[in-house]
């Protein structure tokens, strides 16, 4: 197996657009309304917000010892790895009668925070990071699924001052999910 090293934060490096500003403020915003957007099932709205070069993953993690913490990412076997064409396949099969697994549809509440924004060498994106914790009920249980992860983003600036989903890679805290399966988006 095909181990990738973790690339933690580094936030001594790079251009970090500031708190508060005008362009931060716009980003918090776009992932909110996007975590609006998956939480009351508008899975078409929330495809109009993708990039159509989307790559949209989430790798494995293991559990390794402090001095391998570096390899807790195994990127050649993931949970799914994507592309504009199968998410929005997964919004047309989730939209109709076929998603067995999300019949009845999960509720679920993504709760986005931690957001850091930084410039890239392209002017026209971002690569944002942030911090999600999701739950997730199915059916008339009393059970939640809680769900953690660290999302790494880049945003791609429209000309009408919105953003375009490019990419995304979603790093679970969870080295054993949690829940029965990814059904939902990340």
């Amino acid at each position: 197996m095909q181990h990738a090293e973790e690339k933690s934060l580094d936030i001594s490096q790079g251009s970090y657009v500031p708190v508060g500003s005008a362009e931060y403020s716009a980003v918090v915003t776009f992932l909110y309304e996007e975590a609006a957007l998956l939480d009351q099932l508008r899975l078409n709205e929330w495809g109009d917000r993708l990039a159509t070069d989307l790559v949209y993953t989430a790798p494995l993690r293991h559990t390794r010892l402090g001095v391998d913490h570096a390899q807790s990412f195994v990127r050649s076997v993931q949970h799914f790895h994507d592309d504009y064409r199968s998410v929005m396949g997964r919004i047309l099969r989730l939209s109709g009668k076929s998603a067995w697994a999300e019949d009845p549809p999960s509720r679920t509440r993504r709760l986005v925070t931690n957001v850091l924004v930084r410039e890239t060498e392209n002017p026209d994106e971002l690569d944002v990071t942030s911090y999600v914790l999701m739950t997730r009920s199915r059916f008339s249980e009393h059970h939640v699924d809680i769900i953690s992860f660290e999302r790494r983003d880049v945003l791609r600036k429209q000309a009408d001052g919105g953003f375009k989903l490019a990419k995304r890679e979603a790093i679970l805290d969870q080295s054993v999910l949690g829940t029965a399966n990814l059904a939902v988006f990340l």
